[in-house]
């Protein structure tokens, strides 16, 4: 009895909580899903006295300064989508249960008309696999660095929201709506180039629309990305990075170099007040999303 009290309140207190994907203060999910697995690694190496081998990572001095070639406004499209197939690898791993909803089944709604063997459903992705996936859609649907950010921001709306968990079962389509309100909404791109895209070549335009139907409604239509929700987000995914010793190549940072950073950050901070301006607007109202709905530029 009291055991179902103490995890009924924790639960109150858990719904009480700020959102992760809508408040910039609220701690983002995949840190801590990752958490365990990077421990676990850390303590292996310690205790089989495994060598980090050759010292590859540079370190700014007073002299020099080594950056990549991402930022906050202009991020690097490789590594953001190799760090947000890794956030939704971990989410899938260290899941807390099973739970879904049908829109998302694949084994109601496949995405291939190839038979798939239910063992298929049994195991966890591994996380190339998930990378290739991704890498084939965001080509596709020609999803920038910032839009893969934002996919992951969705992501982790929808569970929240929704109150499911990514699984085996539901990963991909997930993943996939995820992808298409990014690209849609945020890159502003409504239109996917199918014949491109062999994952999917068997999927009708009627399921992407009832799809991305239900997604939108799970999100209560909040398609509103704040700028700082998404840089949260991407630094977020660059510590991922570091902990899971993903390799970013790093340069020496010149003053042309500098100088051109400081112009792309001023364009692209124009950039994401006027996209926030135009979600804003498309989430207005319910009218608004009927016609979106109803529009035949989803796929083509």
């Amino acid at each position: 009895m009291w055991k179902g009290r103490k995890t009924h309140a924790l639960r109150k207190d858990l719904a009480l909580e700020p959102n992760p994907s809508d408040h910039p203060r609220a701690s983002t999910i995949f840190p801590s899903k990752s958490q365990t697995d990077v421990r676990e690694k850390r303590r292996s190496n310690h205790f089989n006295h495994v060598s980090p081998g050759q010292l590859t990572k540079k370190y700014s001095s007073c002299s020099t300064i080594f950056l990549d070639d991402s930022t906050v406004s202009q991020p690097n499209l490789r590594t953001t989508v190799k760090c947000m197939t890794l956030a939704i690898y971990y989410h899938i791993k260290n899941r807390d249960a099973d739970r879904s909803l049908d829109i998302f089944d694949e084994r109601l709604h496949p995405l291939t008309r190839e038979k798939i063997p239910e063992e298929y459903f049994e195991h966890d992705p591994e996380h190339k696999f998930i990378y290739r996936f991704v890498h084939t859609l965001s080509s596709a649907a020609q999803l920038t660095a910032d839009g893969a950010v934002v996919t992951l921001v969705y992501l982790e709306r929808l569970l929240t929201y929704a109150e499911i968990d990514i699984c085996p079962t539901n990963w991909k389509r997930i993943v996939l709506g995820a992808i298409l309100l990014a690209s849609k909404f945020w890159d502003d791109r409504a239109v996917w180039n199918v014949d491109d895209c062999q994952i999917l070549k068997d999927v009708t335009v009627e399921d992407m629309n009832e799809m991305e139907r239900h997604f939108l409604e799970l999100l209560q239509f909040n398609i509103n990305v704040p700028f700082s929700v998404y840089a949260k987000y991407y630094f977020d995914l660059r510590s991922l990075a570091d902990d899971n010793n993903l390799n970013v190549l790093v340069t020496p940072l010149s003053k042309e170099r500098a100088q051109n950073l400081e112009a792309i950050s001023r364009l692209c901070d124009d950039k994401y007040k006027d996209v926030c301006r135009a979600a804003m607007r498309r989430s207005f109202s319910a009218d608004n999303f009927i016609a979106i709905r109803r529009s035949n530029a989803i796929l083509s």
